[in-house]
């Protein structure tokens, strides 16, 4: 019931059209959004999704994530307060109504950083945004990525490896994103990125400048 109140809700608003990135963890996601951030601060703004999950060293809560107990996140999804909520390596993560409103209040780009059941579950909606997801050129990278950080245990990062090539399938089915930036080299994977969202760019540049 609560996602189709929340699809007239969203046809209702007239914000700059949002943008979903999904992709696996070490694939480069962050960096790439970092970066697009960085250029364009005045254009686009980050819905900061909810986990369970603790904090890792360096994150900020309100800023990486809004960190929550196990209990406030399943009251909030039972409330109808998130667009999308899923379940990974026994943390819960979601995108919530509010999160997604406040940046568009100010005229900005709200970009989601979602999983496949996100992705799934925003189709399902009337957002719509650009779907982008963002690919390893290989698991061999992606493992050498991963163990690289220094920050998973074994079984986690076996974990997000089977997740991964999932999510490598996942990124191929036809229709589900609009592009699909393989992240091979960090310059070359960045000026695709831009080029895909180079039209809404401007638009919410020519309004801001006339406002």
């Amino acid at each position: 019931m609560y996602m189709r109140y929340f699809s007239r809700l969203f046809s209702a608003m007239a914000g700059p059209r949002p943008v979903v990135f999904s992709g696996p963890s070490g694939a480069g996601k962050s960096t790439l959004l970092k970066k697009l951030m960085k250029e364009y601060d005045s254009v686009f703004g980050f819905s900061v999704s909810h986990t369970t999950r603790n904090p890792r060293p360096g994150e900020v809560n309100g800023k990486d994530y809004h960190y929550v107990t196990r209990d406030v996140m399943q009251a909030g999804v039972a409330n109808g307060d998130f667009i999308e909520s899923a379940e990974f390596s026994g943390n819960m993560y979601g995108t919530s109504k509010a999160a997604v409103q406040d940046v568009q209040a100010k005229n900005l780009i709200c970009i989601l950083d979602i999983d496949m059941q996100g992705v799934r579950n925003i189709k399902k909606t009337d957002l719509d945004p650009i779907y982008i997801s963002i690919q390893p050129p290989s698991m061999a990278v992606l493992e050498k990525r991963l163990r690289d950080r220094k920050t998973e245990s074994e079984e986690s990062l076996q974990k997000r490896l089977r997740a991964a090539a999932v999510d490598m399938e996942f990124s191929k089915e036809p229709g589900v994103f609009d592009v699909v930036v393989v992240n091979d080299n960090l310059d070359d994977a960045y000026i695709q990125l831009k080029q895909a969202l180079l039209k809404e760019i401007d638009k919410v540049k020519k309004i801001n400048r006339s406002s």
